[in-house]
């Protein structure tokens, strides 16, 4: 690694800290920053109410908006190499939909009002079974895409092909809402809304562990990843068993797509975006340095996009879904704009 490199993936640590804890300052109730520093180091404040938010709403929240940063930009960047397409994505694949088809089937199948805060109360078994269904979900869409793209070699083709099979996912859970009670209908679109608040107590601890297993798969896939950029047949050549490769990116993505949005809904445009800012900031297609410095970027983007939805001195908070849209798509129409140049370097 070039020191140019190494000082670039430490200014965006820094900035990541930094945005952290200006993130824990925002909310309905402003809190100086001094005092969440107090807090965050010495678990102390002059204000006991303080404690009480930045301890067990903020931090909570603010570790969410890591977690869905590094997990989404991190799927994204495995999804553009695995299928050489730079406008592929979880949600453009639609493996956010099959994730969402997962959480239906718990929400609106039990036949009574399932809601997100019910499972909950479960305790880590409602976790550990709406995480399996959208992981399941994800699994079966990313193979599904990935069946097809053996018979396809245009790449723009495939994307449409993913998009289609979003929408018939779509159109079987609104089938699905169709034959519903109102009260299960209200309950999974206002999961649709996205959100990072919901995210508390044993659940954060079941969302970190399988994000991290996640995370863990794809920088064990990073060599395979390095040698797919050069296409399937080099890979091969280079001793490369793409069939297992593939599946580790898969098992990757399903955990990593499936297990945040099953917790916080969907959310678009940061799977998408943050790997085409990474190439632009550091200049490689080493994989081993975009995964750390793209798991990075999209956490600095989740805790800003989250810093805004809050509508600081307000007491609206706006879903979080609609904020990473308005900042992640003029990303992706600059990089239409720019497409003849090839982006990847």
């Amino acid at each position: 690694m070039t020191p140019r490199l190494r000082l670039v993936l430490g200014l965006l640590l820094a900035a990541t800290v930094v945005g952290f804890l200006v993130n824990l300052t925002l909310g309905s109730v402003a809190i100086p920053l001094r005092e969440v520093v107090r807090i965050v180091l010495h678990h102390e404040s002059e204000q006991t109410a303080w404690l009480f938010i930045v301890e067990k709403i903020r931090i909570p929240k603010a570790c969410t908006a890591v977690l869905v940063g590094w997990g989404l930009s991190v799927s994204g960047l495995q999804m553009q190499t695995l299928f050489r397409n730079p406008l592929a994505g979880p949600s453009e694949l639609g493996i956010t939909a099959g994730a969402g088809l997962g959480v239906a089937a718990v929400m609106l199948g039990s036949g009574s009002v399932t809601s997100l805060y019910a499972i909950r109360q479960l305790g880590l078994s409602g976790s550990w079974l709406i995480v399996g269904m959208a992981s399941l979900g994800s699994a079966l869409v990313l193979g599904l895409v990935l069946l097809i793209a053996g018979r396809l070699r245009d790449h723009v083709v495939l994307l449409l092909v993913g998009v289609m099979v979003g929408t018939i996912t779509f159109s079987v859970i609104s089938i699905w809402q169709y034959f519903s009670q109102p009260e299960q209908i209200q309950e999974y679109l206002l999961w649709t809304f996205g959100s990072l608040g919901g995210v508390l107590g044993s659940h954060l601890y079941v969302l970190s562990g399988v994000v991290l297993l996640g995370l863990v798969l794809a920088f064990a896939s990073s060599k395979a990843l390095n040698a797919l950029l050069l296409g399937e047949a080099y890979a091969r050549s280079m001793g490369l068993t793409v069939r297992r490769a593939r599946t580790l990116i898969i098992a990757s993505t399903s955990l990593l797509t499936g297990s945040i949005t099953a917790f916080c809904g969907p959310i678009g445009f940061i799977g998408i975006a943050v790997p085409h800012l990474t190439r632009s900031l550091l200049g490689t297609s080493n994989h081993r340095i975009l995964i750390p410095a793209n798991g990075l970027i999209g956490s600095l983007l989740m805790l800003l996009c989250d810093s805004i939805a809050q509508l600081p001195g307000t007491q609206s908070i706006l879903p979080i879904n609609v904020v990473t849209s308005l900042l992640g798509a003029p990303v992706v129409i600059w990089m239409l704009v720019s497409r003849h140049k090839s982006v990847f370097v």
